[in-house]
């Protein structure tokens, strides 16, 4: 094998070694930057709710809803889900339902920004990421999943 291939092969299994290492701390720096996020969206919906209705009946085109319904669906997923995300709890259900106000919110504004746009381009990856692998080590998830394994299985059970 000649030098450069050797290199990128080393470096390849270093990565390899190294990711799940980083994963659970990056789940979880990934699971309080959405929740902040979206949670600031929801309680800033919260502060003003004239205007938020207002802003769902004239500027936002969300399909299928009553801009009344889509006000409080949207509200309630920004205020919800994220506090289930910083516990670590339905983390894979909450980045799914997240991920859904995401691409209302996408596909409601008619004049959407390009920066605003990668914004909710990097949200998406992070939530994806969450609705793939889970929580982490540092999530409740993962708390209950350890606690589960190691309860007594039934003897008797019909399989």
């Amino acid at each position: 094998m000649t030098k450069p291939t050797q290199l990128v092969q080393s470096l390849v299994r270093q990565v390899d070694t190294s990711l799940p290492k980083i994963h659970s701390p990056a789940s979880f720096l990934a699971r309080l930057y959405l929740a902040n996020v979206f949670f600031s969206a929801g309680l800033t919906k919260l502060r003003d709710w004239d205007s938020t209705l207002f802003l769902f009946e004239e500027e936002y085109n969300v399909p299928l809803l009553p801009y009344e319904l889509a006000a409080y669906l949207g509200t309630f997923g920004e205020l919800v889900f994220p506090l289930l995300l910083v516990l670590g709890f339905l983390t894979r259900f909450s980045a799914i339902a997240l991920s859904v106000v995401n691409v209302v919110a996408v596909i409601s504004l008619t004049d959407i920004p390009v920066a605003a746009l990668y914004l909710h381009v990097i949200w998406g990856v992070l939530l994806l990421q969450l609705a793939i692998y889970g929580g982490g080590l540092f999530s409740l998830d993962a708390v209950i999943e350890k606690w589960w394994q190691g309860k007594p299985k039934p003897t008797g059970a019909i399989a």
